[in-house]
């Protein structure tokens, strides 16, 4: 269900100011860590993968600040306050990190040979993932990138959330493992391979925080029984 909120001007601006800086900077680094290791620039699968990235983006930028703006200001937040979730957090960047490097060296070495029609479909893939985590953030204002529970958060029912408990993890989990084949690597789908697993322990720790401090949420996980896959957890 989406929430609407309105901002003042200051914060506004100052929202945006936040948002178009890490939108200018993540392709910038996300670039330098596979360019670096691949040794050249001439690696057209990096820029194409780098636009399917910043598109989806930036219609979801915009998309909030007209409709939304307060769930971007929870989007932007970054620092976990659960131990456990901090130890998961800086799991999953060594892990999306890494996909990338071992892509550059792949690439540099030429251990791979990825036609470029399937590049182009695992970007394809990848987006379709954004799109079910879209999806999840017009039902969810309250999707935070951080473990937390806010004052007047309510537990949503509806929608997808009434078929899983966590459905923005499936679409992580569609956006996130296509990007080696994008990046035109088979080697770098190892590191990428250990994503879901890195989930099912942020799963278990959240939902642990969920039962313990939002109302009405240990309710919901006797009628909504599977976590993120149906009839299997």
């Amino acid at each position: 269900m989406l929430i609407k909120s309105e901002l003042n001007y200051d914060e506004r601006k100052n929202l945006i100011r936040k948002i178009v800086i890490r939108l200018l900077l993540l392709p910038v680094f996300l670039g330098l860590i596979t360019l670096l290791p691949a040794g050249t620039f001439n690696y057209h699968e990096v820029y194409i993968y780098l636009g399917f990235l910043l598109a989806p983006m930036l219609f979801v930028l915009f998309y909030f600040i007209r409709n939304d703006p307060r769930f971007l200001v929870r989007r932007i937040k970054t620092k976990e306050k659960e131990k456990t979730q901090k130890l998961i957090q800086l799991t999953f960047t060594i892990i999306f990190l890494s996909g990338f490097i071992v892509a550059g060296f792949d690439k540099r070495f030429g251990w791979s040979d990825i036609p470029l029609y399937l590049a182009l479909l695992a970007n394809i893939i990848s987006l379709l993932g954004y799109f079910v985590v879209f999806i999840v953030f017009r039902q969810n204002s309250f999707a935070s990138r951080v473990v937390e529970v806010e004052t007047g958060q309510k537990v949503i029912t509806t929608g997808i959330y009434s078929y899983i408990r966590h459905p923005m993890y499936i679409g992580v989990i569609i956006m996130w493992m296509p990007i080696p084949i994008a990046l035109g690597s088979y080697w770098a789908l190892i590191p990428m391979s250990t994503i879901p697993f890195a989930l099912v322990l942020r799963i278990l720790n959240e939902e642990s925080v969920l039962r313990r401090e939002l109302p009405g949420y240990i309710e919901y996980c006797t009628k909504t029984k599977y976590r993120l896959i149906p009839f299997i957890w």
